[in-house]
């Protein structure tokens, strides 16, 4: 008899490890971060190619060295466990959400930290709702381009340009770099339970990270939309926008919400990987890096 190497129901294939060959190779109980690939691409509503962001991730993430020469530590030995790609053989997205909900909540429910790869941003309300399920008063931080509070659009409210409002059924937000709306959206989010740092006019203050910070409830989901980042850094994302977040600059906002906050579960979504250009790829795999770094190494704000 074969034994699984995580204990409960998820049966994809052979996995493609974060990090590649790690010099410490752990099971699924004995890591602390779990790294689960949802390769979702069914709502784009620009240009497509979400559903290769996760493999792109795992294979830049194998030539990424694991000293972080901030923190001085090498945070892969907290145990790194990278699940299978998801699969959808469902034809209706309501089922999608459904499974992602579930596995969520199975891996969140065996206390590991979750790290999910999209994949489209349709794929984090399922997320949060396991996170709010697990963590009562959750918040979510949000950091994107899009305010994605849409009711519904292209006929579904299942679509990525909904994702925000979705998760506002389980959690309420904070919204970082915010520089894309529309009409609808606008007029609605002074009745929605969410705090909107608009790109255009937040660095006006020069404590903006505190603001935000300061917004945010002791247990956190944060969620990471890469158009969220300047497109010069982060060209290859399929609804770019003008502005956004440096690598610093969102480096300070990470480091500060995980010094001063709990922070659950994450995703980094909106990857669409634009052949022979590497350099975003390898941002998202070494942007994760940060975030386990931050969250296991006890930063100070």
């Amino acid at each position: 008899m074969t034994t699984k190497p995580f204990p409960f129901e998820y049966d994809y294939g052979a996995p493609l490890a974060y990090g590649g060959a790690l010099p410490v190779t752990r099971s699924f109980e004995d890591s602390k971060a779990v790294i689960l690939p949802v390769p979702l691409d069914r709502t784009t509503s620009y240009v497509a190619g979400t559903r290769n962001g996760p493999h792109e991730i795992l294979q830049a993430s194998s030539h990424m060295e694991l000293w972080d020469e901030e923190l001085g530590v090498d945070i892969h030995s907290i145990g790194l466990f990278t699940l299978p790609e998801m699969e959808f053989p469902f034809g209706e997205l309501a089922p999608v959400m459904e499974e992602i909900q579930r596995l969520a909540s199975e891996i969140l429910g065996r206390d590991k930290f979750l790290v999910t790869l999209g994949g489209e941003h349709s794929i984090t309300p399922p997320l949060v709702a396991a996170a709010a399920g697990r963590y009562p008063g959750l918040s979510v931080l949000q950091i994107d381009a899009h305010a994605d509070l849409r009711d519904s659009y292209m006929g579904t409210p299942h679509n990525h340009a909904c994702a925000m409002r979705r998760s506002l059924d389980h959690a309420r937000l904070t919204q970082v770099g915010i520089r894309s709306l529309s009409t609808e959206e606008a007029e609605a989010a002074g009745a929605l339970n969410t705090t909107i740092f608009y790109d255009v006019s937040m660095r006006q203050d020069p404590n903006w990270i505190e603001r935000v910070v300061d917004s945010l409830s002791d247990t956190v989901y944060l969620t990471i939309d890469v158009d969220g980042l300047d497109p010069a850094i982060m060209p290859a994302t399929g609804t770019p926008e003008p502005g956004g977040l440096s690598w610093y600059e969102i480096l300070g906002l990470l480091r500060a919400t995980m010094a001063r906050r709990t922070v659950v579960a994450c995703d980094v979504v909106e990857l669409s990987p634009v052949p022979g250009l590497v350099a975003p790829n390898f941002l998202c795999a070494k942007l994760i890096y940060k975030i386990l770094g931050y969250r296991f190494a006890a930063p100070t704000a």
